[in-house]
């Protein structure tokens, strides 16, 4: 995929204070071919209670936070009898929007997942598509990830001081990658950063790429001087030393790594993605139910527990109404970033 280049701009909006108001404001923030079958049925469980043909999209290359997030629920929901046979498929473009169309054309199909997050959030606005997350059926916020300032090995910028002083010293020259569209967690953690360090959002060179596993080639290549994403997402490169994490963006440190955080580097920061599960529109509320139990069900195993401890993401588990009323806030929370930067 042809990364896409955004630089923020303002147009005639509010000064950069207002900006950095709005910003902080959201919540501890806040994946191929499409799968086959568009006939509806709706049979969705077996004899013993698990749901069955279940299909998973993942609106993001292999190896992204949606990705990793979606098939470690798949795994744990057969693992303890909530689903079988689950079939997980990716469909990538256009920051999750090309994955969303499909979902919502899924209409009234009870055995289908989207796995999403706030990255879908911001591009169903940037990318002036016909579709919204407000058609979808939520279903279940999952967790919360901390994001990562990232280098290769072989950068020139030995800690987070050198980054921050190249970059203040020319923004636009310092092309920085993220795993997601605009509005999305990758695009919005350095738009924070910089407004931390004095480097003005509107000069940031971001370039977005569609997910980790197409913005790792990036990092790699030299292609962006440094990146910002999951953690989770490019744990094993960051564990082999093939890239260098100068930053976590929690309150504390990540226990899998031993990097401090921001504000530990006297940037007075924090920021977390979140990620979940939709379904398509047109679902009864029986239908709803057993995919909402079925989640709590994988949800409340120690298998999930061991999954949640292993990639050091911090429980965030909501369903239904509640999670409904969670993404409209993050969607009107979104616009109004985006709009204050002039990309809506």
């Amino acid at each position: 995929m042809t990364p896409t280049t955004t630089t923020a701009r303002t147009r005639g909006g509010p000064p950069r204070r207002a900006l950095l108001t709005a910003l902080a404001a959201l919540p501890a923030l806040a994946a191929a071919a499409a799968a086959a079958g568009c006939g509806v049925t709706r049979q969705t469980a077996s004899s013993s209670g698990a749901l069955t043909r279940l299909q998973l999209l993942v609106p993001n290359s292999p190896g992204g936070g949606y990705d990793t997030t979606g098939r470690s629920a798949v795994r744990v929901m057969e693992e303890v009898g909530a689903a079988e046979g689950v079939e997980v498929t990716n469909l990538s473009g256009a920051g999750g929007t090309v994955g969303l169309a499909r979902c919502v054309s899924e209409s009234g199909n009870p055995q289908y997942l989207m796995s999403m997050g706030l990255g879908v959030v911001g591009a169903s606005y940037t990318n002036d598509v016909d579709v919204t997350l407000e058609q979808t059926t939520p279903v279940a916020q999952l967790i919360e990830e901390a994001g990562v300032v990232l280098v290769p090995a072989a950068s020139p910028f030995a800690t987070l001081g050198d980054l921050v002083a190249a970059w203040r010293s020319d923004p636009r020259a310092l092309a920085v990658g993220g795993g997601s569209s605009p509005g999305g967690p990758d695009f919005l953690l350095p738009m924070q950063f910089a407004d931390a360090v004095d480097v003005d959002p509107t000069e940031v060179n971001y370039i977005a790429y569609d997910g980790g596993g197409d913005l790792l080639p990036a990092l790699l290549g030299g292609q962006i001087a440094f990146a910002t994403s999951g953690y989770g997402e490019l744990l094993d490169q960051i564990t082999t030393g093939a890239v260098r994490a100068l930053a976590v963006s929690s309150e504390q440190r990540v226990p899998v790594l031993d990097v401090p955080t921001l504000r530990e580097q006297d940037v007075d920061l924090v920021f977390t993605n979140w990620r979940g599960l939709v379904a398509p529109p047109g679902l009864d509320d029986v239908e709803v139910a057993r995919l909402v139990d079925a989640l709590t069900q994988m949800h409340d195993s120690p298998q999930w527990r061991q999954v949640l401890q292993e990639n050091s993401w911090t429980d965030a588990f909501s369903t239904g109404q509640a999670f409904g009323d969670f993404l409209e806030e993050q969607a009107a929370r979104v616009r109004e970033v985006l709009s204050r930067l002039g990309l809506v």
